[in-house]
């Protein structure tokens, strides 16, 4: 795993020095609307601490940090007023398709969503 890069837009954002558009902010976790969506409803939902990815985040966080981390992902769901019909994906790792290496998840709502993988 490589090291965290404190210049990643996400480390940005988590300073204030990019703007977002925040749905909900905690102690532990920011979730913000994406500013590429690829569904109606596309929600980020980020730890305040320095962690690549969700290896990373499960193996250092603290128990306050991942069970904070659990609970605004549930406050974001309840905020977007989503019980049912939702996708939580989170990318570990470039061949997964993670391309901001700050652990994150996202909130995928608003359609119809098909299989996760095409099959091969």
């Amino acid at each position: 795993m490589s090291a965290y890069d404190a210049n990643n837009v996400f480390a940005k954002i988590l300073r204030g020095e990019i703007p977002c558009n925040t749905l909900l902010e905690t102690e532990h976790a920011l979730a913000f609307h994406d500013i590429a969506p690829v569904a109606p409803t596309h929600v980020l939902v980020i730890p305040k601490g320095a962690y690549v990815n969700a290896a990373d985040f499960y193996a250092r966080a603290s128990e306050a940090e991942i069970i904070g981390y659990a609970r605004a992902i549930t406050a974001a769901l309840k905020a977007l007023g989503l019980s049912d019909g939702f996708r939580l994906i989170s990318n570990n790792g470039a061949s997964a398709g993670q391309s901001v290496f700050h652990f994150h998840t996202h909130i995928l709502a608003g359609r119809p969503m098909h299989a996760l993988l095409a099959k091969e």
